[in-house]
């Protein structure tokens, strides 16, 4: 497994992995680009190519179509509102309501079911971020109408980006494109009664669409993202204003993330990729076989010194135009919609010091090292929140569910913050300052954490659990971070491996349910993604129990391996407003750092494999 990760490299070095084609993120392109082709002022020499891909769009929602007449994120997702209501838009809108009359009355009575238009809101509450626009998006295709898509303040975007968390925004911080796009369309379109509303979002159009301008990146692709790109696309185009830059942008974008594999010929992804993170998750995966990983970097210096460079390449360096982020932060990909986050920036932190300890750099590459995480350390410090843990993008935005604290997330600044505090070798970091963000950080987890023992995490769910969430994950990324500190006897600690423990199942994998069915039925439901990480924690506490888990754990994930498992992965991961996705490297990753790290135990242990 270890050999196929390594295999799994590009010819530059890094790994990109691959995201789920996804039906959320096909309608709203299709929707997009069907709008701007009926629109008289966009580019004809670009039409041969969208109206191919939107009849391929369509043809691969078709098949997507769920028994219950609902569409899900995924290929392997079950159907939700969301989804379903966009893929109806998107129907609506590329004119073919005739050809897919069954298709379309199936799918009406799955959204009748589910409430309408008061289920989708709901299902969000008071997060404007995805009900709005994908209400405005169906207004646009004049399936509902514009008095049920909610006026967006538009008007904010011309205030000083430093002070967008004081005011409240209805969005979260990642959402300010929609914001401003979705907000025009609805203001345009259906303008407020109120002369003094109408006057000051007028006199805001033109300065909130250069805030647009200004957050758009070369690829055109708003957070690479192709959801938020096709809803600043489409209110823009709706709004008579085809011709935009920003919309020339992000239809080239939409065109150019089309995928024409064949297993997901037809379709979108959610984003482009998640080079950054699937790279440094492999880094630290091998890091586990501590001997096996130095002697592949002696083996190969040119190929991880291309890697090295490719992961410090990545950090950012100047004040981010999407979030105001200071420099320093990595993002999830090399690519220029991505945005420096808390998440990417400790995986990246982590890749550096394996890579660091495993061998031995020139003194100018150990320079660049050390700035680049100097740098890294102070962006993460300054980014803890008042309620001392750590928010994804932006400190101080609190109100929505994705722009606060996670225990996932301030575990990983935790583990990063441990790995480099000590380090003599790294200049001008102020140890007392990071002991404190790491004491501090530990007490928000103590104060997060559930009745039962267990951690919620933020961007990681399981749908099979009650309200998507998804314990496995989060307790095990919590618990990694005690280890780090070697805290694992501590109560709250204790308390959640002995969680772990008692919710094994009894395949002896972790997580999944009935959404999954392996071939081999000895395999059960559980997932490779949560076994492994549940697995590896368990590894380092010395109770019996705990050992006797993490065997079982072990001969599941050979199992998995043995047959091919580890090959398909689980939408296990949460995208932006709970957006559903699995990514092909992460049963791998997971496993491979799992059963690395058993393997590295055993060696460490008593000199032989286990």
């Amino acid at each position: 497994m270890r050999q196929q990760l390594l295999d799994a490299r590009l010819d530059s070095g890094h790994w990109e992995g691959q995201l789920s084609a996804s039906a959320l993120s096909t309608a709203t392109a299709v929707s997009a680009l069907s709008f701007y082709v009926a629109d008289p002022v966009s580019d004809p020499t670009l039409f041969p190519s969208i109206t191919s891909q939107i009849q391929r769009g369509i043809n691969w929602i078709k098949r997507q179509q769920n028994e219950d007449g609902g569409w899900g994120d995924t290929s392997l997702s079950y159907s939700n509102i969301s989804t379903s209501m966009l893929v109806i838009a998107a129907m609506q809108a590329s004119g073919q309501t005739q050809e897919l009359g069954f298709e379309i009355r199936a799918a009406e009575k799955y959204v009748e079911a589910q409430g309408g238009i008061d289920g989708l809101r709901k299902r969000y509450g008071q997060d404007k971020t995805f009900a709005v626009p994908i209400l405005a998006n169906c207004a646009m295709a004049g399936i509902v109408s514009w008095n049920e898509v909610s006026a967006l303040p538009f008007e904010a975007a011309c205030v000083p980006q430093r002070f967008y968390n004081l005011m409240q925004l209805p969005v979260v911080s990642y959402a300010i494109p929609a914001l401003v796009a979705i907000g025009q369309a609805k203001f345009i379109l259906d303008p407020p009664w109120d002369p003094v509303r109408r006057w000051l979002r007028r006199a805001s159009i033109n300065r909130s669409l250069k805030v647009l301008e200004k957050m758009q990146p070369a690829s055109g692709g708003y957070l690479e993202a192709v959801p938020l790109t096709s809803f600043v696309s489409m209110a823009l185009i709706k709004s008579y204003r085809a011709d935009h830059p920003v919309v020339q942008n992000g239809i080239r974008f939409i065109i150019e993330s089309f995928r024409v594999e064949s297993e997901s010929e037809g379709s979108w992804p959610i984003d482009t990729n998640l080079a950054t993170w699937n790279t440094t998750l492999s880094i630290n995966a091998l890091a586990n076989l501590p001997d096996e990983f130095r002697s592949e970097l002696i083996a190969d210096p040119a190929r991880w010194n291309q890697c090295l460079e490719w992961v410090l390449d990545c950090q950012n360096t100047t004040t981010h135009s999407f979030t105001g982020a200071a420099p320093g932060g990595w993002g999830w990909s090399n690519l220029s919609g991505a945005v420096p986050d808390a998440d990417d920036t400790p995986g990246a932190l982590l890749a550096l010091k394996n890579l660091s300890n495993a061998c031995e750099f020139d003194d100018s590459v150990s320079q660049r090292i050390h700035r680049a995480v100097e740098r890294g350390i102070d962006w993460l410090v300054r980014l803890q929140n008042r309620d001392k843990g750590w928010p994804t993008f932006c400190r101080g935005w609190g109100k929505l569910p994705f722009d606060r604290s996670g225990t996932d997330i301030t575990a990983h600044a935790i583990r990063s913050l441990i790995a480099w505090k000590n380090d003599t070798k790294t200049f001008r970091l102020d140890v007392g300052r990071i002991d404190r963000a790491i004491n501090s950080g530990f007490q928000y987890l103590a104060r997060h954490q559930q009745k039962d023992g267990s951690w919620l995490p933020l961007w990681f769910g399981n749908q099979d659990l009650r309200d998507d969430i998804n314990p496995y994950y989060g307790t095990a990324k919590v618990l990694m971070a005690y280890r780090d500190a070697n805290s694992l006897d501590t109560n709250e600690a204790r308390f959640g491996l002995r969680w772990i423990c008692e919710n094994q199942n009894s395949d002896g994998g972790w997580g999944g349910g009935p959404s999954i069915q392996w071939p081999d039925e000895k395999a059960g439901c559980s997932s490779v993604e949560e076994t492994s990480l549940c697995t590896e924690i368990l590894l380092d506490d010395d109770d019996p129990r705990s050992r006797r888990s993490a065997q079982a754990g072990i001969e599941w994930l050979i199992l998995a391996t043995e047959s091919g498992s580890v090959d398909t992965a689980w939408p296990i991961g949460f995208y932006f407003a709970k957006l559903w996705y699995f990514e092909k490297m992460y049963p791998l990753i997971f496993a491979s750092s799992a059963l690395s790290r058993a393997t590295g135990l055993g060696q460490r242990s008593d000199g032989a494999d286990e």
